[in-house]
């Protein structure tokens, strides 16, 4: 598979992971994978700080590469780079996570068939009319879009200045958000939710819209992913469809110490009926 983005930054023409998706790259049994690689040549990438972010090895089946975003690299891929006599070269870590993005969402394209589609057209403009009442527009920095689903509130932090950073776990409904182009693929990540901090680190602003159904069987995860949310961002907004879902994420949000507001919205009888703002102050 070529990706052009990865490919592009190690200065190779195609490239593949040993790693089989964006949730699995803090696994480091593929240090060990890609140290059994018969190499050639290596290249070792470095952010800015000199830390590595990913090691490509060249062999009999071209290059593979292996990334350090959320792992260490062992001693032993250390050491098979050095016997390689390989090329260093440098970006910064942002970049690269986004082409590692972009790769892993491309290939979940090119393996999951999209769901079938679940949007509302109306839907839209509904969002954006409430995150707008809420927020001031953005000037292009990060929002998280927990739970992303198929992407439109995605779309709609993109509509009003944000740079979404996109997650699910429903590989079907990211497929179908990717290739409506509501989710981008250098934005989007197929991991869980009540992990995510694994993978992202502090953001100003996040929003869980249609968080939910909440119920007795379903409350414990949905306060880990939302906890998930409110220990990575300064402000949130988070839909429910009942006050009652409401009452318990404001009871989540200030078990951590956060300011939560309530207010009903008529505008969407259905999926963002009680709107949850939380806040630091």
């Amino acid at each position: 598979m070529t990706l052009t983005k990865a490919a592009e930054i190690l200065g190779v023409d195609t490239v593949w992971f040993v790693e089989p998706s964006f949730a699995e790259l803090n696994g480091p049994v593929f240090n060990t994978i890609l140290a059994d690689y018969e190499a050639d040549e290596g290249r070792l990438l470095i952010d800015e700080a000199q830390e590595p972010l990913a090691l490509a090895l060249h062999g009999a089946d071209g290059w593979v590469a292996g990334t350090f975003l959320f792992r260490s690299p062992s001693s032993n891929l250390i050491g098979l780079f050095e016997e390689t006599s390989g090329e260093i070269l440098q970006e910064d870590r942002a970049v690269w996570t986004s082409a590692v993005r972009d790769y892993f969402s491309r290939k979940l394209m090119a393996e999951v068939p999209p769901s079938v589609e679940d949007l509302n057209p109306a839907r839209r403009g509904i969002l954006r009319e409430l995150i707008a009442g809420t927020w001031e527009k953005g000037a292009g920095e990060h929002c998280i879009d927990c739970c992303c689903g198929s992407g439109v509130g995605s779309l709609v932090l993109r509509d009003l200045g944000y740079a979404p950073l996109s997650f699910d776990n429903d590989e079907g409904l990211l497929a179908r958000g990717l290739a409506e182009g509501r989710l981008l693929p250098e934005e989007t990540m197929w991991i869980d939710a009540t992990v995510a901090s694994r993978y992202l680190g502090q953001v100003p602003k996040g929003i869980a819209i249609m968080a939910g159904e909440i119920n007795d069987f379903s409350a414990e995860m949905w306060e880990r992913i939302l906890g998930e949310l409110f220990e990575m961002t300064r402000e949130a907004i988070v839909t429910v469809g009942t006050e009652k879902e409401a009452l318990l994420v404001r009871q989540w949000g200030t078990a951590r110490g956060r300011t939560v507001g309530i207010r009903e919205n008529p505008a969407d009888p259905i999926y963002d009926r009680w709107v949850c703002v939380l806040g630091t102050g």
